[in-house]
């Protein structure tokens, strides 16, 4: 009896988080995602120089392989930078990131919606491999 209840009580909610999606003019309409001249692995190698250039990775623990999900706005500039998972300093492993990542200035193309540029978000999976530890206090 108890199953029967919580599947009474679920199923309005189930049909209910359908048809919001659904009527939702933007769910799945972009048309072209944002994308970088030359792919991701040339963003990658523009980003590694510009953080060897400007950041000084020993402040952090980085080690691992890291998430940066950002929007690109419709001229093709990068913001609202996050960074997961999170480490010691996060708020200005960030800030350094985001200002790595303004440094490179080839603009990304940005996604495309009924042939007019949107703000789109993407995720970029980077692989920091540093001798630095953090041994704790």
């Amino acid at each position: 009896m108890k199953k029967f209840l919580f599947v009474l009580l679920l199923f309005p909610l189930i049909a209910f988080a359908q048809t919001t999606e659904d009527q939702n003019p933007h769910h799945l309409t972009i048309t072209e995602k944002a994308k970088f001249p030359g792919g991701d692995k040339a963003y990658r190698e523009e980003l590694f120089k510009m953080i060897h250039a400007y950041i000084d990775l020993q402040k952090y623990a980085v080690n691992g392989v890291f998430h940066f999900m950002f929007d690109i706005d419709v001229n093709g500039k990068i913001k609202n930078l996050q960074v997961y998972p999170k480490v010691q300093n996060s708020e200005m492993f960030i800030d350094d990131m985001l200002f790595a990542m303004k440094r490179v200035k080839t603009k990304w193309k940005p996604a495309m919606r009924d042939n007019k540029p949107v703000e789109s978000k993407y995720v970029l999976k980077i692989n920091f491999i540093s001798d630095h530890f953090d041994h704790g206090d």
